[in-house]
């Protein structure tokens, strides 16, 4: 008697790869399929390890490095020569100032006969690399050894003759670090307060939801503008700048205490979090060990979401003077420079730090979005 096989169900790749795969597999499928998320992940990522791990090794001169060509313009690249001859390796010439009396300002115009040729990972100014790694290697530049008039401006020169790209090379790593170590701290303020103020309840709960309604009575620019201004004038850049991102995260902890607060109101009274009462877990344990990772995806994409909102805080402060102080440099104090008409007339490559601002923030919103969907895996979207 013949046997009759019957065919199995042929199941969908798409769906194989669904089964028997942790929650971390599936949030990282899931955000793998949203290009956009994909791509902001990506121009972070570049961003971070350029403008924070080695801008000194990017951009060809020290934040600090002077020359003779103040505020001329960005420093036209070309293959070919003024005798048509083609060459492989670009070059920049040489730059004459002249000065025009009527309107009492400096022009520069290319001086034909000097050609001075553009080299990758040429000799320039000393360093230490990742801050421990002494070497004087730049990604690219023109040979100064050889004469030390020649120089190469991407984005022109400020006042003073510094490189503009450089000086927004350095001012990226300040303004994103403060946007990343601020909401670090935002995150231990607001979720740490949160998930006391909804587990106990009561005295401490009435406490912390006054505190953050008092924080949110008072318009947010105004309020920081005055904790700045309350930072001594005789403290180190440098203090002042850490001073700054505690001053941001104090003020910002507010809302997401009151999400997590929220969460934890409905965690509280799951099946697991009363049993691990029953076992006679301490309270700390119950909170930290329990319920706050469920909040965790909650917490985690607004943080990535509030992040931008850090970032042009300090750059606002910066712009108004109450931010980061010379000689630190940040997108705030670049912007300051850059925010007067004599600039805006005669030196408009300044604004070129505006596109950086808007391309972090955008960056940020879509892996935010991106991450918002992909933590619910099992949603529809």
């Amino acid at each position: 008697m013949a046997v009759i096989e019957q065919s199995q169900p042929v199941t969908a790749p798409a769906k194989q790869k669904k089964v028997g795969q942790s929650y971390l597999s599936l949030v990282w499928w899931k955000f793998k399929r949203n290009r956009i998320a994909v791509i902001g992940g990506i121009l972070l990522l570049t961003f971070y390890i350029s403008f924070t791990l080695i801008p000194e090794f990017i951009s060809p001169y020290d934040v600090q490095h002077t020359s003779d060509y103040a505020e001329a313009g960005p420093t036209p690249i070309h293959f070919v020569d003024q005798a048509g001859k083609f060459s492989l390796r670009p070059f920049v010439y040489g730059m004459e100032r002249k000065v025009d009396f009527a309107t009492r300002s400096r022009t520069y115009v290319e001086d034909t006969a000097i050609k001075y040729p553009i080299h990758f990972f040429v000799h320039g100014d000393a360093y230490k690399l990742l801050g421990f790694i002494p070497t004087d290697r730049h990604l690219y530049g023109v040979d100064q050894k050889a004469d030390p008039k020649a120089i190469v401006l991407l984005l022109g020169a400020d006042a003073l003759g510094r490189d503009w790209f450089t000086r927004i090379m350095f001012g990226g790593r300040l303004s994103l670090l403060i946007g990343l170590i601020g909401q670090v701290l935002t995150l231990l303020f607001g979720t740490i307060l949160g998930v006391l103020s909804g587990f106990y309840g009561g005295g401490i709960d009435q406490v912390i939801q006054r505190a953050t309604e008092f924080l949110s009575a008072f318009p947010e620019i105004p309020l920081f503008m005055a904790l700045s201004a309350a930072i001594p004038a005789y403290w180190a850049p440098l203090t002042s700048y850490f001073m700054l991102t505690i001053i941001l995260s104090f003020v910002r902890w507010g809302g997401l205490a009151r999400q997590v607060r929220g969460l934890i109101l409905s965690l509280r009274e799951r099946e697991y979090a009363l049993a691990a009462k029953s076992a006679g877990a301490s309270d700390a344990r119950v909170m930290f060990r329990h319920l706050m990772p469920g909040t965790m995806s909650h917490v985690i994409v607004i943080a990535t979401l509030a992040i931008p909102g850090m970032i042009l805080a300090e750059t606002a402060l910066s712009w108004l003077g109450l931010g980061i102080r010379p000689p630190l440099t940040s997108w705030g104090t670049l912007l300051q420079d850059a925010a007067t008409v004599r600039a805006i007339h005669n030196t408009p490559w300044e604004l070129w730090t505006v596109p950086f601002i808007l391309v972090t923030i955008l960056a940020y919103n879509m892996l935010g979005d991106g991450l918002r969907d992909a933590l619910d895996p099992y949603g529809t979207r």
